[in-house]
Order: structure tokens, then C-alpha cells, then sequence
């Protein structure tokens, strides 16, 4: 079965030979790969490209060993390129494995970036590169490339690509989804035990060791047991102090901030969790601390949790957030502050917080996470963040009911979370 991946196969044909080596990052097996060798090949050689035109390796791949060294990858790529007549494009898959691993310690890979660099002066050569991103960070690419990097990251599967490939209605794909996630692996496994199994194994095998393995974590529980935490607390407010006090009155281990920001920073460089930052919206400022933070799959997630804590309404609000990041927007949790009467009949100012401020170009949402609206006080507790804000950037509010889109009395857009996730239209 394939996985089509329109969005972002449809990224790499815009991109062709605009002179930029085009990197593919992204979390481990979130389908890179495939997307590489599998869909953009074929898309290739249908629009006109003979096989020999396209150099394709996947340094991994035992059969490549000798390659990974950057001088005989270097001649072995100017050896296949025997026409300068002709274009020719480069496909290298995993390609942190042609830094040695005295590089690697050292943090040095200027060796294969030099290689890469050398390629792209050659005027009738095309390059496309996927990492490992516990190697290949996303911090380090566009830097190391010297400017010469185009980076398309790719996300596991949003809810409408994994509903093209499910068999059942979207109410029971939603169930799947939100337990088991959508990296495409998992996705393809027949038996729920099958999927559970398999997130297990990637997180401890693939993802965690490679994370403790590159940083050289001694602590490995400490670190799982942070990755834990913010499992647990997924959309909520913290920041590397409360969590270092979470560990000391949880867990009664002691921690040092730097440790836990230095945790963070890791599971960030490797996609693994997303950040957002507070926005005050009538100041136009960032606040420093805290962060919200959201798993970049929600299927290890729960794998790291054991299949526990499966919060539907913290759930929904990590699906939008991965939703809006997938539509290319930048994600803020807004702040914005309000008047209200307490006890006494005083009007007294507060913040009140707004889920997502979205920005994509000149493009701007205010949007509201609400499980249900079952009345009009439900409904108003809802809008009174959205109608605190005095500009005229559109407002919605995202439900799990099912019922068609509408609008409030002040203006507000109301829609379905099926309706949300499956028309990529709706915020055009």
C-alpha cells in the first residue's frame, strides 16, 4: 500500500534546480526515505529522466560502505556523471553516515559538507539529501551548508494522509490516530499489537538510543524520565525550573536546570517534541518562559507513557498544533488581557490565554481547542479570549462535535475537528 505524500512531493518538484541543496529533515521514519527514493524518482523518471540520469544511494545500505568516506563518495558521484550535456540529480539517503565517527565526536562534518558544496558548482547537477536527524541537526544544516541549504521538513502523517489509507469511517480513524499516531510504519501494521509493539521498539531502539548515544547521556533513565513528564503534560505551561522541581517532588531525584534545558534541546534538535512560545498580542512581544510543548507524534507519545494518560481533550490540541505546523504556519500560545468583574462587582484585569495565534505570510488566526460547546456560557468561556483581541485577523474555535460549521453571534467561526483536520481549504 502506498502512502501518497502529494504536499510534500509537490515541494520538491518546485524546487528543482534552484541552485540549493535540497535537505529532507524530519523525525526518524517519518517516511524521508520513501519520499526520496520512492515518490520523486518515480516523478522523475515519468517527466522524462532516464534511470542513468538519476545517481540514487542510500548510504546505509551495507552494500555502500566504502562510500562513506567523503573522498570515494566524491569520485564515485563525479564518475557517474559522465555527460555535461545532460542533467543529472543526486539522491543521497542517511547521509550522516559519510562523517567518520571521529567527526562525528568532534562535531565536525565539514569534510562531507565540502563534497556536497563541491557538487552543487557543477552547473548540470540537481542534489537532494536526507539525514538522520540525531546526526544531522536541524540547528547545524542550513549553517554547515554555507546558505546553499533548502530544507523541506517532513512531519508524519496528518490526520486526512492517514485517513486515505484507512478503512473505516473518520470517527474510527480518529481513534487510531490518536493512539497510535502517524508514522507510516505504524500506520501499515494490521493488529493494534502489532502497532504497539513497534512504537515501543522505535522509541527505545531507534530514537532514545540514538539520542543518549550522540550525547553522551549517562543518566539514561534521568532523560527518559524527563521525556516522560513532558509526555504527561503535553499543552501545558512549563519551563526547565518547574520541571527540575517535578523531578525533585516526583520522582525525588535532583536535577539542575541545565540539565533539563539541555534534555529539552536535544529531543528538539531530533523533532521529537515542538515548542511554543507565549505571545502577548496587544503588547506585539514574546515572554521568555514558559513553553508549551507537543510530541511530534502522538503514538510515541503514548508509547512512552505506556498506552496511559490517553487525554482526549490534551490530544486534540497536540493534533491542531501538528496540523497548523504541517500547513507551514508558526504557532504561538497568545496572551491577551482582559477585564472581568470579581466578587465584589469590580472590574479587574486579567490574562487570559488564547491556544494558537497562527502566522503564515500575511496570514493570521486566532484559534480556540474546545472539546465540546454544549451551551452558551460553554460557548462564551470560549470566545472572551478571541473577542479581547481588537484587531481583525480571523477567530475560530475548534470543537469535537460534529456538527457543520457556524458562526457566533460576534463573529466567530465554530467547526467541526473532522471538518478542521480533512479540508486543508478551511483557513484559506
Amino acid at each position: 500500500m502506498v502512502i501518497r505524500r502529494d504536499w510534500y512531493l509537490q515541494k520538491l518538484i518546485e524546487r528543482r534546480n534552484n541552485g540549493l541543496i535540497k535537505i529532507v529533515t524530519g523525525i526518524r521514519r517519518c517516511g524521508k526515505s520513501f519520499l526520496l527514493f520512492t515518490l520523486f524518482q518515480k516523478y522523475l523518471l515519468k517527466d522524462g529522466l532516464r534511470q542513468d540520469q538519476i545517481i540514487a544511494l542510500a548510504l546505509d545500505d551495507e552494500d555502500h560502505i566504502a562510500l562513506r568516506d567523503p573522498d570515494k563518495l566524491y569520485a564515485y558521484l563525479k564518475s557517474r556523471i559522465t555527460d555535461t550535456g545532460i542533467p543529472y540529480v543526486i539522491l543521497l539517503d542517511e547521509v550522516q553516515f559519510a562523517i567518520s565517527e571521529a567527526e562525528s565526536k568532534k562535531g565536525d562534518s565539514v569534510r562531507l559538507y565540502g563534497v556536497l558544496n563541491g557538487l552543487l558548482r557543477l552547473p548540470n547537477v540537481d542534489i537532494y539529501v536526507t539525514g538522520s536527524n540525531s546526526k544531522l541537526l536541524s540547528k547545524d544544516v542550513l549553517t554547515e551548508f554555507r546558505g546553499r541549504g533548502d530544507e523541506i521538513h517532513l512531519n508524519p502523517l496528518t490526520f486526512s494522509e492517514f485517513m486515505s489509507v484507512y478503512e473505516g469511517s473518520k470517527y474510527e480513524g480518529w481513534n487510531a490516530y490518536m493512539l497510535y499516531g502517524g508514522l507510516p510504519q505504524v500506520v501499515l501494521q494490521k493488529t493494534d499489537e502489532g502497532k504497539r509493539t513497534l512504537l515501543e521498539q522505535l522509541l527505545k531502539e531507534t530514537y532514545i538510543r540514538d539520542l543518549t548515544g550522540r550525547h553522551r547521556i549517562r543518566n539514561k533513565e534521568e532523560f527518559e524520565e524527563l521525556m516522560e513528564i513532558l509526555a504527561s503534560g503535553i499543552g501545558s505551561l512549563t519551563n526547565p525550573r518547574k520541571l527540575s522541581d517535578t523531578f525533585l517532588s516526583v520522582k525525588k531525584t535532583k536535577i539542575s536546570n541545565e540539565t533539563v534545558r539541555n534534555y529539552i534541546e536535544y529531543l528538539s534538535d531530533a523533532f521529537l517534541i515542538s515548542s511554543a512560545r507565549r505571545y502577548d498580542i496587544k503588547g506585539k512581544k514574546y515572554i521568555d518562559s514558559p513553553f508549551k510543548y507537543y510530541y511530534a507524534d502522538l503514538g510515541l507519545r503514548n508509547a512512552e507513557l505506556n498506552f496511559r494518560q490517553i487525554e482526549e481533550t490534551h490530544i486534540m490540541e497536540n493534533v491542531i498544533y501538528n496540523e497548523l505546523r504541517a500547513r507551514g504556519y508558526a504557532v504561538d500560545v497568545g496572551i491577551v488581557g482582559t477585564f472581568a468583574k470579581n466578587e465584589k462587582g469590580n472590574n479587574i484585569r486579567r490574562q487570559v490565554e488564547v491556544d494558537f495565534v497562527c502566522n503564515k505570510a500575511s496570514q493570521r488566526w486566532y484559534i480556540q481547542s474546545a472539546f465540546a460547546l454544549p451551551d452558551r456560557e460553554k460557548t462564551l468561556q470560549e470566545e472572551r479570549p478571541l473577542l479581547g483581541i481588537r484587531d481583525a485577523f480571523r477567530k475560530m474555535i475548534i470543537v469535537k462535535d460534529t456538527a457543520m460549521p457556524w458562526y457566533t453571534e460576534e463573529g466567530v467561526l465554530v467547526i467541526s475537528l473532522y471538518d478542521f483536520l480533512l479540508d486543508k481549504d478551511v483557513m484559506k
